[in-house]
């Protein structure tokens, strides 16, 4: 389905077709638009319109079928829907409008964040040929990469992004990342980062039950509680994982997989911040 075939969707129906609303899809044509305008040699015309090029890019990560099958639907070669995907993902990420706010958001001591919320989310990955255990998560019992979201507990608001290789601990790769925080912003976390409070003082995790005995009332309460401040970054995962490239087994080479993953969540912050 070309994009004259499903512009004439409803907004409803063409964001669950493509993972995007029209003012999305509309901002990431004009970003080809102009790097297309910057060429000093325009080339032979390319056969698919740039409507068209974001559109097959966009079921590519929404759908994750083989280059080959998306080629087939676009009457194309495999290798063009190759080059297309790779060019609209460069072209969006060098344009810095899909861009993430980072870690120096986190350390300005007059940053208007109050809570944020940390967590590590796991997508799977084909078994490496090499070095094996290094990808193998004992969580999950399969081999698979981190990726280690910073959410703004308020707004729900993707602040930085790190990832590792699924044997890293979350609490390692929380140290490895370099994540620091103004004294004035609260932290929360799960289990996984047990000892975190000697990094970042004003953190927030769960209660462990003690080894002799049941968790008191009191404890279970306030596990309760901050399970529900926490809830939000789950449902931020939630909505990243609709595009199958990163809740389906990644095919890929892993290195551009931090590129893909950060690029989504910048396209995620944007629609966040049209629906505000």
């Amino acid at each position: 389905m070309t994009y004259e075939q499903v512009q004439s969707l409803k907004p409803e129906a063409f964001k669950r077709l493509c993972g995007v609303g029209y003012t999305t899809f509309a901002e990431m044509v004009s970003v080809l638009k102009q790097q297309q305008l910057q060429k000093r040699k325009p080339g032979r015309p390319p056969k698919l319109s740039l409507e068209d090029q974001v559109l097959l890019a966009l079921q590519y990560w929404r759908e994750y079928r083989t280059y080959f099958h998306i080629a087939q639907s676009w009457n194309i070669n495999e290798s063009t829907a190759f080059r297309i995907v790779r060019h609209v993902e460069d072209t969006l990420i060098r344009s810095g409008r899909f861009s993430l706010p980072g870690k120096k958001a986190l350390r300005q001591p007059d940053s208007v964040l109050e809570v944020v919320v940390v967590d590590v989310t796991e997508s799977p990955v084909e078994r490496p040929k090499k070095k094996q255990r290094q990808v193998f998560s004992g969580k999950k019992k399969y081999h698979t990469l981190k990726s280690q979201l910073v959410v703004n507990q308020k707004t729900g608001a993707i602040i930085c992004i790190a990832h590792g290789k699924g044997r890293r601990h979350d609490f390692r790769l929380f140290k490895s990342s370099k994540v620091r925080l103004a004294t004035t912003i609260k932290l929360l976390g799960d289990k996984g980062y047990q000892g975190i409070r000697k990094l970042h003082a004003n953190s927030q995790i769960p209660t462990k039950k003690p080894k002799s005995s049941n968790l008191s009332k009191v404890g279970r309460q306030e596990n309760r509680t901050l399970a529900t401040q926490r809830i939000v970054i789950e449902h931020v995962n939630r909505k990243l994982k609709i595009f199958r490239i990163l809740s389906e087994r990644y095919r890929n080479r892993r290195r551009r997989f931090g590129l893909r993953f950060n690029l989504i969540a910048g396209i995620y912050n944007y629609e966040l911040n049209l629906s505000e």
